[in-house]
Parts: C-alpha cells; structure tokens; sequence
C-alpha cells in the first residue's frame, strides 16, 4: 500500500467514526494515529462521554474482531489472558483463551482493577503475546489496545504503573460535545423508533496490516529526527520534571510523527507532523516533581515551554 493510498483509508475511517460518535475529528484522528503507528491508545475522561463506544466504533469500522473486559476491582489476571480447563472427555487440561485474544482489546476502566491484575496486559502491549502456565502464546494481529480510565479524583480507582503509562502511544481525551453534539444526542435518544447510527466496516484486516507498514516507507530528515530526540531530553532537562520522556517515548514519539505524515497524505515528515503529536504523545509520561505538584503546574504547560525552548527545523532543509 502506498501514502496516497493508506491516507484515502484513514479518511473513510474518520467519515465513518465522526458520522456515528459525537466528538471532534481532531480526536479521532489522534486516535487513530496510534493505530497506524502499531502502539495503543489511553483515553481518559469523566464517565458518559462516550469512551467506550469510541472504540467499539473504530474496530468495526477497521473490520477488526473486538473484545472488552471491564475492569473491576476483583478482576484476576487470568480473567484477562485465559487459563487452563480440565476436559474430562479428553483427560486433559486445555487451554481457553482469555478476551485478550482479538484484534482490538478495549479495557474499559483500566484504573479501576488493581495493579496486578493492570499488568496482566504488559506483555501483551509489549510484546504482542501472554504466557501461562509456562507456555507463550501468540495474539493475533494487529493487535492493539485501547484503554479507558476515569480522572484518579474519582472515587475506587488506581494510578496506572509508570511502566504500563509508558507502553501507550498516546493519550487523548473526548471532552464533553458542544451545544449541538449534546443536542443530536437528546435527538437521538428521543425517536426510540429511529436506530441510531452504527459504524460500518470500511476496510479489513489485511488492509490494516499494509496500513500499518505504510509509515515505514516515510522519509524523516535527519534534522527531524534530531529535533524529536531533542524535545525529549529536553523534558528530562527542566526543572519541575522528576521524570522525563523515556527512550521509549522518543521512539514512540518518531513513531507517531510518521504515522501522522501518512494521515495528512505526506511521504515526508514535516516538523508540523511532531508538534501535532507532541502533546497526546509526551504529557502522559512525564512526573513532576513535588514541589510543582503542590504548585499545580499542568504538565501540558511543561511541554509547551519544551516546544518553545527546542528550535524548530526549517522546512528549506528537509
């Protein structure tokens, strides 16, 4: 598949997800920068605005299998990825996958199970794999997860580990529709007799796939390159960050600019491509310190400052 060819897909993508979920496009297409950049998505925002049927949305529209857990408080690990069952017929033990086996994995309020039963789905994000009892056992691809947390100010939740914060591609949130989104919302929901809108499959899997490995083919000047490697150890430079953008999140970070050129059509990264990813890509990671905690600094405002400081490559270069 070539650029002008992935870029047609993600339009249809994106006409049919803004025709069925009421939000932004900007939002949509965050999102589904990370789907092209084979990483996964953490959406977090307040409950009924529409998280889960954002995702829902996506995989039926990519023609992708979907599953979702819901977390809980009581979820186990192997609730996640599957465990073995005695067969009595056979006098064996078999193994019966867990919901984590699909394309898309929606885990919906991921900051409502503990720790433990969170990490469940490290080495499925990372590595695109679960072991039990000993035996790896390979996802099907793609695979990617798209996560939906609740603000941690709300009641029975738990912070994500840094390490599975990190393993996310990026991070947006929905926001609440404006008057008119809200007003096509009582609209719909007062003509019980009209079905509302659902999301139509607009490609398949083997598509998905060759979109996937589009963004191998886009070209990154060096001085962008550079210029991604420097707003990330720049974050690790400033004074009211504890913890800066990892190695990871540079390479995540390069990942999300290339896939973003192929939204936009471009076999070329333009530096315009990083900044439109910098925010959703880097503000989840870092950790401020205490003292800029209790002063409140946004961690959004950190990253502006980043991109203030770090010089912008001029296009006459690339």
């Amino acid at each position: 598949m070539e650029v002008d060819g992935a870029a047609a897909q993600c339009d249809a993508v994106l006409a049919e997800l803004t025709a069925t979920v009421i939000g932004e496009r900007s939002f949509f297409e965050t999102v589904l920068t990370g789907v092209v950049a084979d990483g996964h998505v953490l959406l977090e925002d307040v409950p009924g605005t529409g998280k889960t049927l954002t995702a829902r949305s996506l995989a039926t529209t990519l023609g992708l299998e979907f599953n979702r857990i819901q977390f809980t408080p009581d979820l186990l690990p192997s609730d996640i990825t599957g465990t073995h069952i005695y067969n009595e017929q056979a006098g064996e033990f078999e193994f019966s996958e867990g919901p984590v086996f699909a394309n898309v994995v929606l885990a919906d309020e991921i900051n409502r199970a503990p720790p433990k039963t969170q990490a469940a789905l490290l080495e499925a994000m990372e590595e695109g794999q679960v072991s039990v009892d000993g035996e790896t056992r390979s996802l099907p691809e793609p695979f990617f997860v798209i996560a939906t947390q609740n603000p941690v100010e709300q009641e029975g939740t738990f912070r994500l580990p840094e390490a599975q914060v990190d393993r996310f591609t990026v991070k947006s949130s929905m926001g609440y529709p404006d008057r008119d989104g809200e007003l096509e919302l009582i609209d719909r929901r007062a003509d019980r007799d009209t079905q509302a809108p659902s999301a139509s499959s607009v490609t398949e899997r083997e598509a998905v796939l060759a979109m996937q490995a589009v963004p191998e083919t886009v070209e990154v000047h060096d001085s962008v390159r550079e210029y991604v490697v420097d707003l990330g150890r720049a974050t690790r430079q400033d004074s009211r960050v504890e913890v800066g953008v990892s190695p990871r999140g540079v390479q995540l970070l390069f990942e999300a600019a290339r896939a973003r050129a192929v939204l936009e059509g471009r076999s070329f990264v333009a530096p315009d491509d990083v900044r439109a990813v910098v925010y959703p890509v880097m503000t989840h990671r870092l950790v401020l310190t205490g003292e800029a905690q209790v002063r409140d600094i946004d961690k959004r405002d950190v990253v502006t400052d980043v991109l203030d400081r770090v010089p912008v490559p001029a296009m006459d270069d690339l």
